[in-house]
């Protein structure tokens, strides 16, 4: 029974697994704790690709449009 002890005191085979667990757990904590900040460079970052979305697709209408004219 000691030698089992002892062996599996010095067994570090499942280190790795509780450094990831200890990482995750940080990377939780700190979405939690900057969540709103989180949340208004998301919603900034979508509002700017739907605005210039909209714009492109503005211009590529536009552009077909008088491509269109161009050819009658």
């Amino acid at each position: 029974m000691g030698k089992w002890l002892k062996a599996f005191w010095y067994e570090e085979d499942g280190v790795g697994i509780v450094e990831i667990i200890l990482i995750l757990v940080v990377l939780v904590m700190l979405v939690v704790i900057f969540r709103n900040k989180i949340k208004d460079i998301v919603e900034a970052a979508f509002g700017s690709i739907t605005k210039n979305s909209n714009e492109i697709n503005k211009k590529i209408t536009i552009s077909s449009l008088e491509t269109m004219q161009r050819s009658l």
